[in-house]
Protein backbone atom coordinates (compact mmCIF):
# COMPACT_ATOMS: atom_id res chain seq x y z
CA UNK A 1 0.00 0.00 0.00
CA UNK A 2 3.06 2.34 0.57
CA UNK A 3 4.65 1.51 -2.45
CA UNK A 4 1.18 2.43 -4.73
CA UNK A 5 0.98 5.93 -2.60
CA UNK A 6 4.63 6.90 -2.99
CA UNK A 7 4.13 6.02 -6.94
CA UNK A 8 1.03 8.12 -6.96
CA UNK A 9 3.27 11.20 -5.34
CA UNK A 10 6.36 10.11 -7.42
CA UNK A 11 4.27 10.46 -10.36
CA UNK A 12 2.39 14.14 -9.37
CA UNK A 13 6.17 15.53 -9.61
CA UNK A 14 6.58 14.48 -12.76
CA UNK A 15 3.33 15.30 -14.56
CA UNK A 16 4.79 19.11 -14.61
CA UNK A 17 7.66 17.71 -17.10
CA UNK A 18 5.63 18.00 -19.81
CA UNK A 19 6.46 17.82 -23.28
CA UNK A 20 5.54 22.07 -22.98
CA UNK A 21 8.59 22.27 -20.23
CA UNK A 22 11.18 20.23 -21.93
CA UNK A 23 10.59 22.60 -24.64
CA UNK A 24 10.56 25.71 -22.39
CA UNK A 25 13.94 24.30 -21.12
CA UNK A 26 15.54 23.92 -23.82
CA UNK A 27 14.82 27.07 -24.99
CA UNK A 28 16.37 28.21 -22.14
CA UNK A 29 19.46 26.22 -22.42
CA UNK A 30 19.25 27.88 -26.16
CA UNK A 31 19.36 31.21 -24.86
CA UNK A 32 22.20 30.80 -22.22
CA UNK A 33 24.44 29.27 -24.99
CA UNK A 34 23.31 31.88 -27.60
CA UNK A 35 24.64 34.94 -25.05
CA UNK A 36 27.52 33.08 -24.31
CA UNK A 37 28.44 32.71 -27.93
CA UNK A 38 27.85 36.15 -28.14
CA UNK A 39 29.91 36.76 -25.68
CA UNK A 40 32.81 34.59 -27.15
CA UNK A 41 32.96 35.53 -30.65
CA UNK A 42 31.43 39.43 -30.45
CA UNK A 43 32.56 41.28 -27.31
CA UNK A 44 35.27 40.08 -26.17
CA UNK A 45 37.16 40.50 -29.77
CA UNK A 46 35.46 43.81 -30.21
CA UNK A 47 36.75 44.49 -26.73
CA UNK A 48 33.30 45.62 -25.34
CA UNK A 49 33.87 42.95 -22.40
CA UNK A 50 37.36 42.50 -20.74
CA UNK A 51 38.22 38.68 -19.93
CA UNK A 52 38.44 39.13 -16.48
CA UNK A 53 35.04 40.01 -16.77
CA UNK A 54 33.77 37.96 -19.21
CA UNK A 55 35.71 34.48 -17.55
CA UNK A 56 33.42 34.90 -14.31
CA UNK A 57 30.65 35.48 -16.41
CA UNK A 58 31.11 32.32 -18.66
CA UNK A 59 31.29 30.49 -15.01
CA UNK A 60 27.70 31.88 -14.15
CA UNK A 61 26.15 30.66 -17.31
CA UNK A 62 27.80 27.22 -17.31
CA UNK A 63 26.43 26.55 -13.72
CA UNK A 64 22.91 27.95 -14.58
CA UNK A 65 23.13 25.66 -17.75
CA UNK A 66 24.15 22.86 -15.08
CA UNK A 67 21.48 23.58 -13.30
CA UNK A 68 18.54 23.57 -15.79
CA UNK A 69 20.48 20.18 -16.87
CA UNK A 70 20.72 18.58 -13.70
CA UNK A 71 17.51 19.42 -12.48
CA UNK A 72 14.81 18.54 -15.29
CA UNK A 73 17.04 16.39 -17.79
CA UNK A 74 18.13 14.26 -15.12
CA UNK A 75 15.10 14.77 -12.69
CA UNK A 76 16.82 15.70 -9.59
CA UNK A 77 14.83 19.06 -8.88
CA UNK A 78 11.96 16.41 -8.13
CA UNK A 79 13.66 14.21 -5.92
CA UNK A 80 13.57 14.98 -1.88
CA UNK A 81 15.56 16.46 0.13
CA UNK A 82 17.55 13.15 1.04
CA UNK A 83 18.73 13.37 -2.78
CA UNK A 84 19.63 16.95 -2.29
CA UNK A 85 21.74 15.92 0.93
CA UNK A 86 23.11 13.16 -1.00
CA UNK A 87 24.68 15.19 -3.17
CA UNK A 88 25.23 18.55 -1.64
CA UNK A 89 27.16 17.14 1.77
CA UNK A 90 30.26 14.89 -0.48
CA UNK A 91 30.07 18.16 -2.84
CA UNK A 92 31.29 20.32 0.26
CA UNK A 93 33.42 17.97 1.86
CA UNK A 94 35.58 17.43 -1.49
CA UNK A 95 35.86 21.29 -1.83
CA UNK A 96 37.25 21.62 1.99
CA UNK A 97 39.53 18.43 1.07
CA UNK A 98 40.67 20.77 -2.16
CA UNK A 99 41.09 23.69 0.07
CA UNK A 100 43.24 22.11 2.78
CA UNK A 101 45.51 20.28 0.26
CA UNK A 102 45.91 23.56 -1.45
CA UNK A 103 46.78 25.16 1.95
CA UNK A 104 49.28 21.97 2.74
CA UNK A 105 51.17 22.48 -0.37
CA UNK A 106 52.30 25.75 0.13
CA UNK A 107 53.12 25.04 3.28
CA UNK A 108 55.55 22.13 2.07
CA UNK A 109 56.74 24.34 -0.59
CA UNK A 110 57.98 26.85 2.40
CA UNK A 111 59.62 24.56 4.11
CA UNK A 112 61.46 23.09 1.47
CA UNK A 113 63.78 26.17 0.88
Amino acid sequence: MSTESSNVEHDKDHESLSKGKIWQVFFVLLGITAIEFIIALYLVPHHVLKPGIANPVYIMLTLAKAFYIVAYFMHLKFEKVGMAYAILVPTLFIIGLILVLTNESNYWLFTRF
